[in-house]
């Protein structure tokens, strides 16, 4: 039993996720966000101790699972699509409402069979080493009362 009980405290020491959010409208960075407009793949997804702890992304899947994951950002209606695509992990796809906010804050939501409006929690990430061909996302996760930065890395299709 106690072995049990260590065990399960373990686990949950070592297993990070990031409840969903409630999202707000706030003033719109259109610059920024025509700048990431286009197809995208995420090619790499690190965090201090990635070798040991498990990130369940976005309530979705392991963190891992979303390396070769694509995205499609739409900068005139703030829609898109993201799809993972990662053979060992089950395959997702989602249409998806974004934006990127003037504090440099890109929120998320993501939409699957329901309509946008009515979907009132997303994740707010920060965008940051934005270039023409490249970006990352970092996302603050709690892991066992820590937080640890996700960041994903985006490459231009």
């Amino acid at each position: 039993m106690k072995k049990s009980f260590i065990l399960l405290l373990l686990m949950v020491l070592f297993v990070g996720c990031k409840p969903k959010q409630t999202v707000t409208n706030t003033k719109l960075d259109t610059k920024s966000e025509v700048a990431i407009k286009g197809n995208w793949t995420i090619t790499e997804v690190t965090f201090p101790g990635s070798e040991y702890i498990k990130v369940n992304s976005f309530d979705l899947a392991d963190s891992k699972c979303f390396v070769g994951s694509t995205w499609k950002f739409i900068s005139n209606n703030n829609k898109g699509e993201m799809v993972l695509n990662n053979a060992s992990c089950t395959a997702f796809s989602s249409p998806i409402t974004w934006y990127i906010n003037k504090d440099g804050n890109f929120v998320m939501k993501i939409i699957n069979d329901t309509k946008a409006k009515k979907v009132l929690e997303g994740y707010i990430l920060t965008i940051f080493n934005s270039t023409e061909n490249s970006f990352q996302l970092m996302d603050k996760v709690n892991v066992g009362g820590q937080y640890v930065n996700v960041t994903y890395q985006f490459n231009r299709n």
